[in-house]
């Protein structure tokens, strides 16, 4: 029989479940794949065998472009880092290690501020700091703001939802995807912190193309082990800047003649990006990882 291509969008007591041709095939792993140890990754790419009845057995797994470890997802073309603009409130230092991660994988991020409804006065504060270096889309599942934008932007590609509990991420995608109806989590009023209510990782099949995972709910990230120098190539404001200070190997810190600190001065660069720029240099200094 002929090999089938296709892509993992679960995984459960011991069967990969397989999108391909827009079926489910239910499959099991090769024994020889058993024998290797082979790990396979929801968001995998998977040459099966198929069999009666929509199962088949997975006999080759083809190379990754990236991989995740937290989530466990594979081939991620780009995450979407989902905050609230109110209940919870925004935590920029956060949103600035989502953004970390994200680069440092290779993922394109997408800044979504959900709950826009229930803004205060922190939704022009925010969208300022990021717009001119990130794509950003202001949504609320109330109201139906920037749906639209959203579905279109998720279209053909697989994309890792990811941020805080009680941020929306799930009713997002009940929105998107009539019929899913994900656990959504309610926000509990004595912390106005989220309940984690994502228990597995599951790619979703959009309607109109394109796959999706509502992952874990993250309260807190490390940052990536990168080298102090590195750190700057991940903040694309001062990424381009790259070459323009007066010492070559310059951390844009207490060095004399930074092109970078004269941006910060200026305004070219928001003062609050580049004090959370020094608070992570910080701890990355203080890991020593050379």
């Amino acid at each position: 029989m002929v090999h089938e291509e296709g892509t993992v969008i679960k995984a459960y007591g011991g069967f990969y479940y397989v999108l391909s041709g827009g079926m489910e095939w239910e499959c099991a792993l090769r024994g020889r794949l058993r024998h290797e140890k082979k790990q396979v990754m929801v968001g995998d790419r998977v040459l099966f065998l198929p069999r009666d009845g929509k199962t088949g057995v997975i006999e080759e797994v083809l190379p990754r472009a990236n991989a995740l470890i937290r989530p466990p997802v594979a081939n991620v073309d780009q995450a979407l880092m989902v905050f609230a603009l109110k209940e919870p409130e925004p935590n920029p230092g956060l949103i600035d290690r989502f953004l970390i991660i994200a680069s440092v994988n290779g993922i394109e991020p997408i800044l979504c501020f959900n709950k826009s409804d229930l803004d205060g006065d922190t939704r022009d504060e925010l969208i300022a700091r990021y717009i001119n270096f990130y794509r950003v889309i202001a949504t609320s599942t109330i109201t139906g703001e920037g749906l639209e934008q959203l579905l279109e932007t998720l279209q053909d590609r697989i994309t890792v939802f990811a941020g805080p509990s009680g941020v929306g991420k799930s009713t997002i995608i009940n929105a998107l995807i009539p019929g899913v109806f994900l656990k959504t989590g309610m926000i509990s009023y004595k912390t106005k912190r989220g309940k984690h209510t994502t228990r597995h990782v599951e790619l979703i099949n959009l309607p109109s193309g394109g796959l999706v995972a509502d992952t874990p709910g993250f309260t807190s990230l490390e940052l990536p082990d990168i080298k102090p120098e590195e750190l700057a190539e991940h903040f694309p404001e001062i990424a381009r800047l790259k070459g323009e200070c007066y010492f070559s190997g310059c951390l844009h810190a207490q060095e004399p003649d930074c092109r970078v600190k004269q941006a910060v001065e200026s305004g070219e660069i928001q003062s609050s990006r580049y004090q959370q720029y020094l608070e992570f240099l910080k701890i990355l200094k203080e890991r020593k990882i050379y």
